[in-house]
């Protein structure tokens, strides 16, 4: 007896390509949430300023997202063992350092406000 061949038409619909230079992560009991995001400065018409956020947000079970680190961990060691390390760039490390200090300053103005503050009690 002869076996009923059957065709199958498949469709693949690719998505937009996507520049990321943001990400957020979030999770459940039962999901990991990559929220892929673009922060763009934009101009309108009267060229007031605004930001234009887009997100692709990807859900994966906990398995899939350990999956994909490992994949992802596989893909930027190769990616250093050819290239080279990937260092952080010097702008992001100078603003971290900005941002340290800024914390530091309101921290200390924090401590002076509460050194001033006396409870009756």
């Amino acid at each position: 007896m002869a076996k009923e061949e059957k065709q199958l038409n498949v469709r693949i619909k690719d998505g937009d390509q996507f520049f990321a230079n943001e990400i957020g992560l979030n999770f459940t009991p039962t999901e990991i949430v990559l929220d892929f995001k673009c922060i763009s400065n934009i101009h309108d018409i009267e060229n007031h300023r605004a930001l234009l956020l887009r997100h692709n947000p990807v859900i994966l079970t906990p398995y899939h997202a350990k999956s994909f680190l490992e994949v992802l961990t596989k893909a930027v060691n190769d990616y250093e063992r050819r290239f080279g390390e990937i260092k952080k760039p010097k702008e992001i490390d100078k603003a971290e350092k900005i941002m340290q200090k800024q914390r530091e300053d309101n921290k200390t103005k924090e401590e002076k406000i509460n050194d001033d503050v006396t409870y009756f009690g």
